[in-house]
């Protein structure tokens, strides 16, 4: 679908330009020249890049929710260390 006439950008560009790190309204009107004619596609543009956005938050935190935390734990001395540290 094309969402700028003017500038004859697709979805899918506005989508691959999100997905390549275009991420406010200001990047994609500088790279792809969205919402700079007649304004008519801020709009959708603005829809499309929340869509995008909210998509990749949820992608996200659906891999942190799978992550499993490592704890880590200090192993004690040991006698010979402790005997080493003391003798310093």
């Amino acid at each position: 679908m094309i969402v700028c006439v003017c500038n004859n950008v697709s979805e899918k560009k506005l989508r691959h330009a999100v997905a390549s790190g275009l991420n406010t309204m200001a990047d994609l009107r500088t790279h792809l020249d969205v919402g700079t004619c007649c304004g008519k596609c801020a709009s959708c543009a603005r829809s499309i890049l929340r869509e995008c956005q909210n998509a990749s938050q949820s992608a996200h935190h659906a891999v942190m929710a799978s992550v499993t935390p490592m704890t880590f734990q200090r192993q004690p001395a040991t006698p010979h260390f402790q005997n080493n540290a003391l003798a310093a």
